[in-house]
C-alpha cells in the first residue's frame, strides 16, 4: 500500500503534469450532465430557518447511525441539497454553489437513496442543480437491498430517510488541472460532507459519511462507467430519536 501512495503522490505532482486541455483551448465539459428521463419534481427554494447557530450544530454533530422513523420533509430534503450543492449563481464557464471546489470546478452529481421522505416514492434519484429539482432514477423496490449490499451490508443506509450518493465527473476538474484532479477531487468530496452533517444538525438530523463500499457494484447500480464518471463518498441522513 505504502507503494501505491508513493506513486500516486507522484504522479499527481504538478512538476509531472502537461498542458491541460484548458490550456490547450480545447471546449470545456458541460457544467452539469444532462437529465437523466423520469419524473421531474420541482423543490422548494424558501427554507424554514430554524435558530440554531454555528457553534452549536459545530459541537453538537455527531456520526450517527440509526434513526427515527420519522420522515424527512420534502422542504428538510431541499435544504440538505441547496447546502451540499446549491448553485447561487452560474455563468457559461462556471457555478458558484454553497461549497468550495478547485477551479469552481464542481465536478459532482448527487444521487439520493430515499427511503423514507414525505409524499416520494422509494428509491433512486438524481439532483439537478442548477433547476434544483429531483429527478426519478431507479425506483424498483429492490434497489434499497442492492445499494445496501453495495455498501458492504452497512444496514442504515436503507433505514435512513436518506442516502446521499455522489458521484464525480473527473474530467470536469481534469479539463483543468490535468491529474492533479484526483487529488483534488477527494478534497471537494470532503467539502461537500460536511456541509451535509452540519445542515443536518441543523434540523435536527444526524449523518454517517461512508467511504466502505463495492466501487463496481455501486457504480453499475448508478449505470456509471467507473473510469470517467464513478462513486466517491456516500452519507446516510434521518431525524434523530428523541428521548
Amino acid at each position: 500500500m505504502k507503494d501505491i501512495g508513493k506513486l500516486f503522490m507522484e504522479y499527481t505532482k504538478y512538476q509531472y503534469l502537461g498542458e491541460s486541455d484548458q490550456q490547450k483551448g480545447e471546449p470545456q465539459p458541460p457544467l452539469e450532465k444532462e437529465y437523466c428521463e423520469g419524473e421531474v419534481i420541482k423543490l422548494p427554494k424558501n427554507f424554514h430557518k430554524k435558530e440554531v447557530t454555528l457553534n452549536d450544530v459545530i459541537s453538537s454533530r455527531r456520526s450517527l447511525r440509526k434513526y427515527s422513523t420519522v420522515p424527512l420533509t420534502l422542504e428538510e430534503l431541499a435544504y440538505l441539497l441547496w447546502n451540499t450543492q446549491g448553485v447561487i449563481s452560474k455563468n457559461e464557464k462556471a457555478t458558484l454553489r454553497t461549497v468550495p471546489s478547485a477551479g469552481a470546478r464542481h465536478p459532482f452529481h448527487t444521487y439520493l437513496l430515499i427511503n423514507n421522505v414525505e409524499n416520494i416514492k422509494g428509491g433512486l434519484y438524481r439532483y439537478n442543480a442548477i433547476s434544483h429539482t429531483l429527478v426519478s432514477f431507479k425506483l424498483q423496490e429492490e434497489i434499497k437491498e442492492q445499494m445496501v449490499a453495495a455498501c458492504l451490508g452497512q444496514p442504515f443506509v436503507g433505514t435512513s430517510a436518506v442516502t446521499f450518493i455522489w458521484t464525480v465527473d473527473i474530467y470536469r476538474t481534469s479539463y483543468r488541472y490535468g491529474e492533479r484532479a484526483y487529488r483534488y477531487v477527494h478534497l471537494d468530496a470532503g467539502h461537500v460532507c460536511q456541509n451535509l452533517y452540519l445542515a443536518a444538525e441543523a434540523i435536527e438530523c444526524g449523518a454517517c459519511a461512508i467511504a466502505a463500499f463495492n466501487d463496481d457494484l455501486t457504480n453499475n447500480l448508478l449505470d456509471l462507467d467507473g473510469e470517467n464518471e464513478f462513486v466517491i463518498y456516500l452519507a446516510a441522513v434521518g431525524k434523530k430519536i428523541k428521548g
